[in-house]
């Protein structure tokens, strides 16, 4: 038997077997509908196989998904500590720190060679959009590459940055720490 042959229960099949008024569904696949209520003889009479009382006895569409009977829900046991509702969640107002992060790849495809890069010529360029009233500090990243030398003042960048820059010819000057 070819390897592209259909086979069934591990025998083989004879194609000439296999015709239209032949086909049907597998064993087991086709059941009887579920007749409920026609007396006690047929194993699904008075209560039709829902019990005696309760809201699975009641009509209606029943319990919500997940529901557990009254005990706690799993949504609710797992633990929250992240989003702004809890005592250990990450900080917000006053205590988060933003910044306004700038890879050095992009860098590289608007700024020329020897170009000065600083928070208003990123606003320039409308790298570091909405910051005029923030005054988010701006942290240069390393992902991407540069070729070419510049001159950055930011507020933050990683050492990764610094290297890429060095080692392109540039350097970066940090602002604004004291």
């Amino acid at each position: 038997m070819a390897a592209d042959e259909p086979t069934v229960n591990g025998g083989e099949v004879n194609p000439e077997d296999i015709r239209l008024e032949s086909l049907g569904p597998n064993p087991g696949a086709k059941h009887r509908r579920k007749r409920v209520g026609r007396g006690p003889g047929s194993g699904k009479g008075k209560t039709c196989g829902r019990g005696m009382k309760g809201a699975g006895a009641r009509s209606g569409p029943g319990p919500r998904p997940g529901y557990r009977g009254g005990t706690s829900p799993l949504h609710m046991q797992k633990g929250k500590l992240r989003g702004p509702n809890h005592k250990k969640s990450m900080p917000i107002g006053p205590f988060r720190t933003h910044s306004v992060p700038v890879n050095v790849g992009t860098l590289a495809t608007v700024f020329a060679a020897g170009d000065v890069v600083d928070a208003q010529a990123l606003a320039d360029h409308g790298l570091v959009k909405n910051n005029d009233n923030r005054a988010y500090p701006v942290k240069l990243l390393a992902t991407g590459e540069i070729t070419h030398a510049l001159t950055v003042r930011v507020d933050q960048a990683s050492a990764a940055a610094v290297a890429k820059i060095e080692a392109a010819g540039g350097r970066v000057e940090l602002v604004g720490t004291e």
